[in-house]
C-alpha cells in the first residue's frame, strides 16, 4: 500500500525573509519500505544526466550505445566510490571490533547516511577509464563528454542534504541564514561553540547554485575548445574553488586523521593544480581531442538507417490498411489537413511538369545544337564542292 507517513516532519525557518517550512525527509512508503526524498532527487539527477548525454551525444563525437554502455558501469560505481571515500574517512565510527561481518553490514549500510560526492567522481572516472580501455576508445574523448554533466547532478542531489538538514554551515547573520529543530540539536551535541538557537548558512544552497553555474560553463566549454582533457580539467578547477570555500564554512567536514585539515579542501586544492597543469600541458603539447573510432560511428550510422526503414515501413503497412474515412479522420485532428496533403499534390505535380518542360527545352536546345551542327556540315560540303568545280576548270 502507497500512503504518505507522518514521520519526521519538522519545520525550517528562513528568519531574515520571513519564510517557514513544514517537510518530511521520507516522500513516502511502499510495501514497508521508506522513500527518502534524497534519494529521489538523486534517482532524478541521474536520469536527467542521462536522457541530455543522450539527446547530445552525437553533437559531440559519441553515440547513444556508448552512453548507454559507460552509464551502466558509471553510475553504480559512483556510489560505491561515493561509500568506500566516506567509510574510509570515518572509519572508526564503521568499525565493529572484533566482528568483521558487523563491520561489513555497517559499511552497507547506505540508509543511514554517508556519501561523499569526491568519491562519487572518482569512481565514475575509474569506471570510465576502465571501459575506455576495454573498447580501446581515447579516455579524454570520453571524459570531456561526460564531466559536464556531473555538476548538473550535484546541483540537483544538493537539496537532498535540505529535506535531510544536514551539511549546513555556521551561524551567520544573513537574510537568508535557515533554523530547523534538528540543526539546533546537531549544533548544541557537535558544535558547542557554536550558538544553537541562531540561523546557520545554507551551505548545500552556495553549492547548488555554484554547481550549476559550473555546468553552464562547461557546456560552453566543450562546444568551443578543441583540446583533450580541457573540460575535464575545467571541473576541476571550478569545483575545486567553489567547494574549497563552502568546505570551509560547514560544521560536518571531513578531517584528515590525525590533523586539523579539511579532507575536500586539501583534495580541491589538489584538483585545482592539476587542472592548470593539465590545460598548461595540453596547450604546450599540442594535445588535439581524439575522434571516436570509426567502428562506433559506422555502427551507430547502421542503426539509424535500420530504424529509418522500420519506421518507414510501418507508416505504409499502416497507410494501406487505412480506409479513406479514417485517413480523412487522422488528419483533421492533425495540423496536416487533406487540404494540406491536396496543395503537396499540386506542388508535387507542377514540380514534375516544371522537370518535363526543362527536360523539353533541353531536348529543344539539344535539336537546335544538332540541326547547327548539320547546317555547318552542309556548308561545309558545299565549300568542298565548289574547290573541286574550280580545279577541274582550271
Amino acid at each position: 500500500m502507497l500512503h504518505s507517513i507522518a514521520l519526521e516532519k519538522q519545520f525550517v525557518s528562513f528568519p531574515g525573509l520571513g519564510w517557514k517550512f513544514q517537510f518530511n525527509s521520507i516522500a513516502f512508503e511502499l510495501w514497508g519500505i521508506q522513500f527518502y526524498w534524497y534519494g529521489i532527487l538523486i534517482a532524478a539527477a541521474v536520469a536527467l544526466c542521462l536522457i541530455l548525454g543522450m539527446t547530445q551525444c552525437r553533437k559531440h563525437n559519441m553515440t547513444p550505445d556508448l552512453v548507454t554502455d559507460f552509464s551502466l558501469l558509471a553510475f553504480p560505481m559512483a556510489f560505491i566510490g561515493a561509500r568506500l571515500y566516506y567509510v574510509l574517512c570515518e572509519f572508526k565510527t564503521y568499525h565493529v571490533k572484533g566482528d568483521f561481518m558487523a563491520t561489513i553490514k555497517s559499511m552497507a549500510n547506505i540508509r543511514e547516511g554517508g556519501l561523499a560526492i569526491y568519491g562519487g567522481v572518482i569512481g565514475a572516472a575509474f569506471a570510465i577509464f576502465l571501459m575506455c580501455k576495454i573498447r580501446k576508445i581515447p579516455v579524454s574523448t570520453v571524459l570531456d563528454f561526460a564531466m559536464v554533466y556531473i555538476p548538473l547532478g550535484q546541483a540537483i542531489g544538493r537539496w537532498g542534504n535540505f529535506f535531510n538538514q544536514e551539511a549546513f554551515g555556521t551561524n551567520t547573520d544573513l537574510p537568508w541564514g535557515m533554523y530547523s529543530t534538528s540543526i539546533g540539536r546537531y549544533l548544541s551535541i557537535h558544535c558547542p561553540t557554536l550558538d544553537s538557537s541562531k540561523p546557520v548558512h545554507p551551505t548545500f544552497f552556495y553549492e547548488s547554485v555554484g554547481c550549476l553555474i559550473i555546468f553552464i560553463l562547461l557546456m560552453v566549454i566543450r562546444s568551443k575548445s578543441k583540446k583533450a582533457w580541457t573540460t575535464t580539467a575545467c571541473y576541476c578547477i571550478f569545483y575545486g574553488i567553489v567547494r574549497f570555500f563552502i568546505e570551509g564554512l560547514r560544521t560536518d567536514s571531513l578531517y584528515i586523521s590525525g590533523t586539523n585539515l579539511r579532507t575536500s579542501q586539501v583534495l580541491s586544492l589538489v584538483l585545482i593544480v592539476l587542472g592548470f597543469l593539465v590545460i598548461s600541458l595540453g596547450r604546450i603539447y599540442g594535445w588535439e581531442r581524439k575522434p571516436l573510432p570509426e567502428k562506433f560511428v559506422k555502427a551507430d550510422e547502421q542503426m539509424r538507417r535500420e530504424a529509418q526503414r522500420r519506421k518507414e515501413r510501418k507508416l505504409r503497412e499502416y497507410e494501406e490498411g487505412e480506409d479513406i474515412e479514417d485517413r480523412v479522420e487522422r488528419l483533421s485532428k492533425s495540423s496536416f489537413t487533406v487540404d494540406d496533403e491536396e496543395e503537396d499534390s499540386d506542388e508535387e505535380s507542377d514540380d514534375e511538369d516544371s522537370e518535363k518542360e526543362a527536360d523539353s527545352e533541353v531536348e529543344e536546345s539539344e535539336d537546335e545544337s544538332s540541326d547547327s551542327e548539320e547546317s555547318d556540315d552542309s556548308e561545309d560540303e558545299e565549300e568542298e564542292e565548289s574547290e573541286d568545280q574550280d580545279e577541274e576548270e582550271k
